[in-house]
């Protein structure tokens, strides 16, 4: 049986997202090319993973289903998307047994060709893109170690300022300067 027969016997529909249409083979690296290392997945899927600058965060709330996902590969893939979006709170809540998680590992997925050129870019927790002055929301209590003090989740930072590291942002917090984490962060309207 073929790789392909055997991810059609394995599921009717994309495995990401669940479209039901133009659907196709596409092997996590590293991969023997076998079904377990492979997914089936629409093309909207594999052109925006083969095309990571082109990721639509919005398109990816489909990971909320699939990173519990009983297939290694789909688990794998699911993991690298929500690492590459930023989503660190559904990173947080996946749970990948340590063979899984070492595969996952070993290939990172770059959210723009830039990053090669050394341009450095900052995302939220959903993916969106960040700028300097924008104003983000904290997603989640964070420890304020040295300062005293839990900043709680749903506090406004206004104005942030952006680090040379993507993960990292600036902000005032209670009237102290700190570095805050990107992916604990959601950017406001």
């Amino acid at each position: 049986m073929s790789t392909e027969q055997a991810l059609k016997a394995r599921s009717s529909v994309c495995e990401l997202c669940g479209a039901d249409h133009d659907l196709n083979v596409f092997e996590v690296a590293p991969s023997d090319a076998s079904p377990d290392q492979s997914i089936y997945i629409c093309s909207t899927c594999k052109n925006q993973i083969e095309n990571p600058q082109t990721l639509d965060s919005d398109h990816w709330r489909c990971l909320n289903d699939s990173m519990w996902s009983a297939i290694p590969a789909v688990q794998v893939m699911s993991y690298r998307l929500l690492n590459a979006l930023g989503n660190q709170e559904l990173l947080d809540m996946m749970y990948l047994e340590d063979d899984v998680k070492t595969w996952a590992d070993s290939k990172k997925i770059s959210l723009n060709s830039a990053d090669d050129a050394g341009v450095i870019v900052h995302r939220d927790s959903n993916g969106v893109l960040l700028s300097e002055g924008d104003t983000v929301t904290l997603i989640k209590d964070l420890e304020v170690k040295g300062a005293g003090f839990t900043a709680k989740r749903g506090t406004i930072v206004k104005n942030i300022r952006l680090t040379d590291d993507p993960k990292l942002i600036e902000g005032k917090i209670n009237g102290t300067q700190i570095v805050l984490v990107a992916a604990y962060m959601k950017k406001s309207l």
